[in-house]
């Protein structure tokens, strides 16, 4: 089988001016009180999102960069260059705040900050700092995520998450990023979609081959990768590395607020088949949403919606138009989400990423304004919702599927490097700017 055959329908199952002072933990129910009808609360921050694997280029001390090339791999093409955001960060952040946003989300790599295990790089720490400056050069609220999908090379060898010698190994690596840039950082996520794993829905069998070489690569029968690990063992480090890093923060920097985001599709009963959608979304996020009653918020990320009966998920209703990635498009999924991750944590909410796969970029237009008119509904409702991130910034490397889906609000050349702002960065823009959908 071909990475082609795995869909993430499958796999995933305010205003500028007050961006910086903006605070994830500040009271917005006055503000929700007297927000006219389409508006959303002051200070409500409005942003995009990046990954740093996805967009930096050359990150060679990555697991993700072994198991692009060896044989068996399932993974479409290598990252390689990537958009090259690791040198062209400045003039990719000066575009995001020219879009009138009031924040940019992005990703450290751990990779690079300990390439072996035990040894922090000052000079990418610095680099890192650098990124941060900028941002807030630019006006921009900071939104860090320490471990995006990737891991060092060195920690994968050694079992990876599924070692319970890694919530020490990430710990120390927070406490590192913290130390060095925590003054500059807003708003810090520890784990982006943390409850997610390929493994979970792509069949052992088929990748075998995949990790078979990279053990053999590596050296090491041990090698895990975060997302194709055994989750029944990895999950429960994961959530234990949240919390013993989540406490390290707090000791460093106590008013720095810390959460997690999650992967969550709005999951809905099937017709005829009551009680089946709510059961799978209890099982699938709950355990998630009760840990985060301990963070300061939680990250909602969501494209679409699945629906489940007494069998299991099924596909969408026939016609149904269809992202690049085979999900539904189904912007009305992201209320869906939001509705019950704050039902179940208690806690508030940010939207930190929502988007979707298409060439079409009126579809995306279009998209946009209907999830944020569901989310728009959810605020007016009472439901505390503090920002929202699209992803992505840029097109970029999209994991199995490679190069091939569109999620920018702003494309690039895969040749020149050349960035071309979209008509649907300025639909976006416009909403962000007057913090309210079209009346």
């Amino acid at each position: 089988m071909t990475a082609s055959k795995w869909t993430r329908r499958n796999v995933i199952a305010g205003g500028s001016a007050m961006a910086v002072t903006a605070s994830i933990t500040a009271p917005i129910n006055a503000a929700i009180a007297d927000a006219p009808r389409r508006s959303f609360p002051r200070g409500f921050i409005w942003g995009t999102a990046t990954a740093a694997h996805q967009v930096e280029g050359n990150n060679t001390n990555s697991d993700w960069w072994l198991l692009e090339t060896v044989a068996g791999t399932i993974i479409k093409e290598p990252s390689g260059a990537a958009c090259d955001h690791y040198h062209r960060y400045p003039q990719d952040i000066a575009t995001i705040a020219k879009l009138g946003l009031g924040s940019y989300r992005f990703s450290i790599e751990w990779a690079r900050i300990e390439p072996t295990a035990g040894h922090y790089d000052i000079r990418q720490l610095d680099h890192y700092r650098d990124m941060l400056r900028v941002c807030r050069s630019h006006g921009l609220h900071t939104v860090v995520t320490l471990h995006h999908f990737t891991s060092p090379a060195w920690l994968a060898a050694r079992g990876g998450f599924e070692d319970p010698a890694t919530v020490g190994a990430f710990t120390a690596y927070a406490e590192a990023v913290v130390r060095h840039c925590g003054d500059l950082i807003d708003t810090l996520c520890t784990f982006n979609e943390a409850n997610l794993s390929f493994s979970d829905f792509i069949p052992a069998t088929a990748l075998a081959p995949m990790l078979d070489a990279a053990k053999q690569a590596s050296g090491s029968p041990a090698y895990r990768s975060y997302l194709f690990d055994d989750s029944a063992r990895s999950k429960p480090i994961v959530r234990a590395c949240h919390v013993a890093a989540r406490r390290a923060i707090k000791a460093i920097r106590p008013n720095l607020p810390v959460g997690l985001t999650l992967a969550m599709s709005d999951i809905q009963d099937a017709p005829g088949a009551p009680g089946a959608g709510i059961a799978e979304r209890s099982k699938r996020y709950d355990v998630w949403l009760e840990l985060a009653r301990g963070d300061d918020f939680v990250g909602v990320q969501n494209y679409t919606r699945e629906r489940f009966d007494t069998k299991g998920s099924i596909p969408p209703p026939a016609g149904t138009v269809r992202t690049q990635l085979d999900q539904e498009y189904y912007p009305a999924g992201l209320a869906g989400a939001v509705r019950y991750a704050a039902s179940v944590a208690r806690t508030p909410i940010l939207v930190t990423e929502n988007g979707i796969g298409t060439q079409d970029d009126a579809l995306r237009a279009r998209y946009i304004a209907e999830a944020l008119s569901g989310l728009q509904e959810c605020v007016a409702a009472g439901i505390d919702v503090r920002g929202y991130w699209h992803w992505s910034a840029m097109d970029n490397f999209e994991w199995l599927f490679g190069y091939g889906p569109k999620f920018g609000l702003i494309a690039v050349d895969r040749v020149s490097q050349v960035r071309t702002v979209k008509p649907s960065a300025a639909v976006f823009s416009a909403i962000a700017r007057a913090n309210a959908l079209p009346a």
